[in-house]
């Protein structure tokens, strides 16, 4: 393991101004977001869908890496030209998602485990030399009647740390995501609890699994109320209880946190972060704070693109309207804007 190599590309992932595009999505996913507009769900589609998105203008100013579903890291150009020497061209680093995806828990109905570990170490290997400079796990965590269970929160952390602890083996910057579901009725104080208890285990497997935490990014969920939530708490709050939460349960040492836009409105998403980011400055947050976002840059472009190369400009004009939207949110600036030109 090359520490310093570790912690180097952390910090340009969080570089100021800059954030992360989750393109994560398995051909399962993007199949269901592509049936939501017509398209069909081949490799050629998938392939001319995310090439798009990496050809952006401009967009290399505020994305500084792309989370990539397996087929995608292994992926050529409509050109010939791989889809990891594009991104790498335009200084965007290529990360991978490793996980296999959530199953349910033996012995916890209504709770689910993340698979992946069996064979990883390998997998890391071969994805560092395809070209990967980082990766994602995502654990699961849902909040309902009696859950989480202290058995679900404990071993999807422990998953996390020896996944982690693997990534930085193989030289590979690993981004921790346990998520906290939106899904629910539960108050957001429900919300700040579960995950503040969900984090506090996370970090303390980690310290068991003797990662290094200056070569590591939080994905973390915001603190806010659940999608059926008789009331939902505005941006003001959500920034306070986030923000108090994390400074109670992720160490200084961490290079940096990066929120999800975990299904929440592209408005939504992008005031919560804003307020987030200022707030965190205000208290003096030690960790650089961002973004890695799925929907909240995919979902207005994949609709104006509706499979057709015709829409290909339009799309990518939205998409940078959205990178520079999100941008501003990572830097506190943001206000919602009057129409949707650059």
């Amino acid at each position: 393991m090359n520490a310093r190599s570790l912690v180097d590309t952390a910090k340009a992932l969080v570089a100021p101004g800059k954030g992360i595009l989750a393109a994560d999505e398995s051909t399962r996913t993007i199949g269901s977001r592509f049936d939501s507009i017509g398209v069909e769900n081949t490799e050629t589609n998938r392939r001319d869908y995310r090439e798009m998105l990496f050809r952006t203008p401009g967009v290399d100013q505020f994305i500084s890496g792309v989370i990539l579903y397996d087929e995608t890291l292994r992926q050529n150009c409509a050109d010939g030209g791989s889809m990891v020497d594009l991104l790498t061209g335009r200084g965007i680093m290529p990360g991978v998602k490793v996980d296999n995806g959530a199953q349910q828990l033996a012995g916890a109905p209504g709770e689910l485990i993340t698979e992946g570990l069996d064979g990883l170490r390998d997998r890391l290997r071969e994805y560092r030399d395809l070209g990967a400079r980082f990766t994602k796990w995502r654990a699961v965590i849902a909040i309902g009647r009696d859950i989480p269970s202290e058995y679900c929160i404990e071993v999807n952390a422990h998953a996390l740390a020896r996944y982690a602890a693997l990534a930085q083996e193989a030289g590979l910057v690993p981004i921790i995501e346990p998520e906290v579901m939106l899904d629910g009725d539960h108050s957001i104080d429900r919300c700040g609890e579960v995950t503040e208890a969900t984090l506090r285990e996370v970090y303390a497997q980690l310290a068991r699994h003797r990662a290094l935490l200056e070569g590591t990014l939080l994905k973390a969920n915001m603190v806010v109320s659940g999608r059926d939530a008789t009331e939902r708490a505005d941006s003001c709050e959500v920034a306070e209880k986030t923000v108090d939460c994390l400074m109670r349960s992720v160490p200084a040492a961490a290079a940096g946190v990066v929120f999800l836009s975990g299904g929440q409105s592209d408005e939504e998403s992008t005031a919560n972060l804003n307020a987030i980011c200022k707030r965190g400055n205000e208290r003096g947050a030690p960790w650089e704070l961002s973004f890695s976002f799925a929907r909240g840059l995919q979902s207005a472009p994949m609709s104006a693109w509706a499979g057709s190369a015709a829409n290909a400009a339009a799309a990518q004009e939205i998409f940078h309207t959205r990178a520079v939207l999100t941008s501003a949110a990572r830097c506190g600036k943001y206000t919602p804007p009057k129409t949707a030109a650059r």
